[in-house]
């Protein structure tokens, strides 16, 4: 007989390594898991991986991944809650694990997994008594994956980054208030939606700060305007009034100038803009034409023209602090 011999290259070897590591990782496991088995156990199910019961090997791979949790041995609990899965997709601690490895991922600062995983869940049970967890993690997740991971040891301005994310997180939430009013993570739900709305309409400010600089003012009085009618009750509402009266006297509508400068007075007479006999300090320097020979030749680096820009956040904040303020993940 002439025996076949496959010769394996080198870049071969280095393409199957990982697949080899993984199959004898899963056989020391469920070797391991054979050798401190329960032998009651065995008695009274079918025969799993390793010659002992399917049961017993689910649990001692749930309890393993549970330890893991404990100790906060987030990827560790990826892999065994993965693998409980994949062995036993319709067993005792199959819907728990599921629900399980969207933390472990969140936790593992793997936000798109856990979005996916709880996409997932929800798809697959979609009356189960947790859903309302998988709904309120797919927001948590969303949200942090709108902070960035390094938010916590080097704080940014949220409020200078593409809202997407933000808008994202915020439909999350608003899809478990809608859904599971009385849910348990209902409260925090709202807080942070209080707070993604805040990062919302101090962005639109943000964006019209910048059509100043750029002489579009339409642009940004269409901002300040989205501001007050979509965004009440905000710290941000006091500069889209404001934004309203500079562009609008920009664009020679005196009437509106005037109409919102009327609001901005009666509801926030301590706004910068405003001077102590309610006047507003208007800056025309942005306006196309009124740059300076100085200006013009250095390309603005020297006699810049002052551009409008609103920002009482430090003035107004404090106002909404209790119900704006963003709690911390759990």
């Amino acid at each position: 007989m002439i025996q076949n011999t496959v010769k394996l290259t080198p870049a071969g070897l280095a393409r199957a390594l990982p697949k080899y590591l993984t199959v004898i990782a899963v056989c020391i496991s469920l070797s391991g898991c054979a050798l401190f088995g329960d032998k009651d156990k065995e008695e009274g199910s079918g025969k799993g991986p390793g010659g002992m019961g399917a049961d017993a090997n689910e649990k001692m791979l749930y309890d393993g991944a549970q330890r893991q949790l404990r100790g906060s041995q987030w990827d560790a609990a990826v892999q065994t809650l993965q693998a409980l899965e994949e062995h036993f997709p319709f067993g005792n601690y199959a819907e728990q694990a599921q629900l399980e490895l969207i933390y472990a991922y969140y936790k593992n600062y793997e936000t798109e997994a856990a979005i996916a995983a709880a996409d997932r869940f929800i798809r697959l049970h979609p009356q189960h008594r947790q859903v309302d967890y998988a709904y309120y993690m797919r927001g948590l997740a969303t949200f942090t994956e709108g902070r960035g991971a390094l938010e916590a040891f080097l704080p940014t301005d949220m409020t200078q980054r593409d809202p997407g994310m933000a808008r994202e997180s915020f439909s999350h939430f608003a899809q478990l208030l809608a859904r599971y009013p009385n849910s348990i993570y209902a409260p925090d739900a709202r807080k942070r939606m209080i707070y993604l709305r805040n990062v919302l309409a101090r962005y639109e400010i943000h964006v019209a700060n910048y059509y100043f600089k750029r002489g579009a003012y339409v642009a940004a009085a269409a901002r300040g305007r989205y501001v007050v009618e979509n965004f009440q009750k905000t710290p941000a509402v006091p500069d889209g009034l404001a934004v309203m009266v500079q562009a609008y006297k920009l664009l020679g509508k005196e009437e509106l100038a005037e109409d919102s400068l009327q609001v901005l007075r009666e509801n926030f007479p301590n706004h910068p803009a405003l001077r102590q006999d309610g006047s507003f300090r208007y800056a025309d320097g942005s306006q196309k034409g009124q740059r300076s020979w100085v200006s013009k030749l250095t390309f603005g680096l020297f006699d810049k023209p002052v551009s409008p820009s609103f920002d009482s956040r430090e003035l107004y904040n404090s106002v909404y602090k209790e119900d704006g303020a963003a709690p911390q993940p759990n």
